[in-house]
């Protein structure tokens, strides 16, 4: 299978895994250039065609959901015989794995994730798709830790298989006990389904186990579940009666709609009081009766097909063989020997059946005028209409509704509600939807957590915690939202707010020994501003380099400022120079070069000399080199007869003023 191109378009390059109705493969889609995942259909499933032709519609129902926490299905088809379906590839690992993983979940996060399949489930019913196999295998967590159920209509597809019995889908640790009992199922068997995954995530374990799946279908339709508190003491009370309601064995006492299950568990995250409304029976006291029959169990951990109640007829000789090709073997219920116990069980079966369709009989109104008003939640209101009319009632008012979790032209609810009991020939009033209320998405720039949280859903939205960030934005106060703010959005939308820890800090590198430029291209490659400034003479660095910086290390945000000093070597007054010879030169011009070379400190004394002339330099006391700090006195003739100690004293070297201006 790998590196084979399904119509020209899809190039399997990976297996996945495998499931009980199909493979499915990593591939690229050519076209688009997307990675994507395909689910093809196995060998055995493709060779029934009443089978595929369900198939077919049940994938392009599929292909017309739209919601962000349901696997997007992009495209369907057939290859060669073999029957495919490309959906969007998710990345991340599903909740089975994760519980396998990790045991009980945080009980919000177990919250979080049963309002989004909530959501998920309130799309599909919508659009008259109930899943039928919702388990934490089809349910992937995304690593933003958001959620995406998979599988939506395919296990429809599944329960058209063809059999001698009506046979329901669904794995057992999961189905409700009408969808192992056989029975017709309404958006209330994924309410229950749903119910078991969420036990599961709170606890860690399954709600009811077996060593096999008829032991485990059995415990579903006859066992109260036992309370997950006693499991998992942390759980909070008001989660523990959302998953117990959802598990009720009457159909009639669990949440009537997805959206009914999604506001009380939005309700228990918000700390707000969850109303559950009234049960007809808890289900710590009623369980469901009926017969549950053999189960296949070639894929413990999969989806399984389960045959419902055989029918019984009157026929005399011995029952037909009963094909259950889900385990691949055959059931010859006419090769086993009769006996007087057989005889007792049939006739008891018979009996119960009798029963129980007598119930029935007289639950239906069948013994009287009384029925029950049919649920047409999700359904148009020409077909609500007619189902209405088809149970014996009167279509009353119609009115129009904004629902965030029903598609506009379908039925959200009817008054009186969904199988109360009401004599025929009365009134039923329909509620339509016209879609969402829309709303404008608040500015929470500057706001804190809470603030932002309040102006969310006082807007009508759901309000989502994105995490801590660095920003510019002050600290503890809204960072970023998504969506933007004066987005035009369904209210219902979940809004996501960043908080700020303040703007982001920087180490400020050692750049003291660099050269400046070295040092300023450094500094600002880190993001700070740099300013220059001249330093002092230095025997450590030479000139040119950084001496110092202000800033010393630490940290500063981005765009600050660091100093650095620029060194100016040494000292230009340690360093010995050549000192000028100025023996013979007139008083000023040996001053003058003197100067010139840097010495500065130069005294001037008179003596007489018969040999030069009046106003020359006769010596100097400093020849050869000496640093430019050195005092130097220079002898300057006064003439003949003249005493050089009568004429002038000696400049004091501490007296830094240039004696040029003595005598003379």
């Amino acid at each position: 299978m790998i590196g084979r191109v399904f119509n020209g378009r899809y190039r399997i390059t990976e297996r996945i895994g495998i499931g009980g109705m199909a493979e499915v493969y990593k591939a690229q889609d050519q076209v688009l250039g997307r990675t994507v995942a395909v689910k093809v259909m196995l060998p055995q499933y493709a060779a029934d065609p009443e089978f595929t032709a369900r198939f077919k519609q049940e994938a392009a129902s599929a292909a017309n959901l739209q919601s962000p926490y349901i696997v997007n299905v992009y495209d369907w088809g057939q290859d060669d015989g073999t029957y495919f379906i490309v959906m969007e590839f998710v990345r991340g690992t599903d909740l089975k794995s994760a519980i396998q993983q990790r045991g009980a979940i945080n009980q919000r996060k177990v919250a979080e994730i049963g309002s989004q399949v909530c959501q998920a489930l309130s799309v599909a019913h919508g659009l008259d798709i109930i899943h039928r196999d919702i388990k934490p295998q089809n349910i992937m967590v995304q690593p933003d830790g958001n959620v995406k159920v998979m599988d939506f209509g395919i296990a429809r597809a599944k329960n058209s298989v063809k059999t001698q019995t009506s046979s329901v889908l669904g794995t057992a640790h999961y189905i409700s006990p009408e969808q192992a009992q056989g029975k017709e199922l309404d958006g209330t068997s994924d309410m229950y389904s749903l119910g078991c995954v969420l036990y599961e995530a709170a606890t860690g374990q399954l709600p009811f186990d077996g060593p096999d799946a008829v032991s485990v279908a059995m415990r579903q339709v006859n066992e109260a579940p036992v309370p997950p508190s006693q499991i998992n003491p942390e759980i909070h009370p008001d989660l523990e009666a959302i998953i117990l309601k959802a598990m009720e064995k009457n159909p009639v006492n669990r949440f009537r709609t997805a959206r009914e299950m999604k506001h009380a568990l939005d309700d228990f995250m918000m700390g707000r009081p969850v109303n559950l409304g009234e049960n007809v029976n808890s289900a710590a006291t009623q369980v469901m009766n009926g017969v549950v029959p053999p189960i296949s169990n070639d894929v413990p951990g999969g989806t399984a097909v389960m045959p419902a109640v055989s029918s019984m007829n009157g026929n005399s000789g011995p029952m037909k063989t009963v094909d259950y090709r889900a385990g691949g073997k055959e059931f010859d219920m006419g090769k086993k020997k009769s006996s007087k116990r057989t005889v007792g069980i049939v006739i008891g079966a018979l009996v119960a059946i009798l029963a129980i369709a007598g119930i029935a009989l007289a639950v239906s109104g069948a013994f009287g005028g009384q029925t029950r008003v049919p649920d047409v939640t999700g359904q148009t209101e020409e077909a609500a209409r007619q189902a209405i009319e088809a149970a014996g009632y009167v279509v009353g008012e119609v009115t129009e509704e904004n629902s965030t979790d029903t598609v506009s032209g379908r039925v959200i609810r009817t008054d009186p509600a969904a199988d109360s009991e009401l004599a025929k020939g009365e009134t039923v009033n329909i509620v339509v939807s016209i879609g969402a209320k829309k709303g404008t998405v608040p500015d929470l720039n500057g706001k804190t957590a809470e603030e932002a949280q309040q102006m969310i859903e006082d807007a009508g939205f759901v309000a989502k915690f994105g995490g801590n960030e660095s920003s510019d934005a002050e600290e503890n106060t809204v960072s970023r939202q998504d969506p933007a703010s004066g987005t035009e959005a369904d209210e219902g939308t979940t809004i996501t707010y960043w908080i700020s820890t303040g703007p982001e800090l920087t180490n400020v590198p050692n750049v003291i020994g660099d050269d400046q430029a070295t040092a300023r291209a450094t500094l600002e490659s880190a993001g700070f501003t740099v300013s220059i400034q001249d330093g002092e003479y230095s025997d450590r660095y030479d000139e040119g380099v950084v001496m110092s910086q202000e800033p010393n290390g630490g940290q500063l945000e981005a765009g600050e400022t660091v100093t650095i000093y620029i060194s100016l070597g040494k000292d230009p007054a340690t360093i010995p120079v050549n000192v000028p010879a100025v023996t013979g030169m007139s008083e000023s011009e040996a001053i003058n070069e003197l100067n010139s070379a840097g010495f500065t400190n130069v005294g001037v004394s008179y003596e007489s000399s018969n040999t030069v002339p009046k106003g020359d330099v006769i010596r100097q006391t400093q020849s050869g080199t000496a640093t430019t700090d050195t005092y130097i006195e220079i002898v300057v003739s006064s003439g003949s007869g003249s005493s050089s100690t009568d004429d002038t004293q000696p400049t004091d070297p501490d007296d830094s003023t240039t004696q040029s201006d003595s005598q003379g």
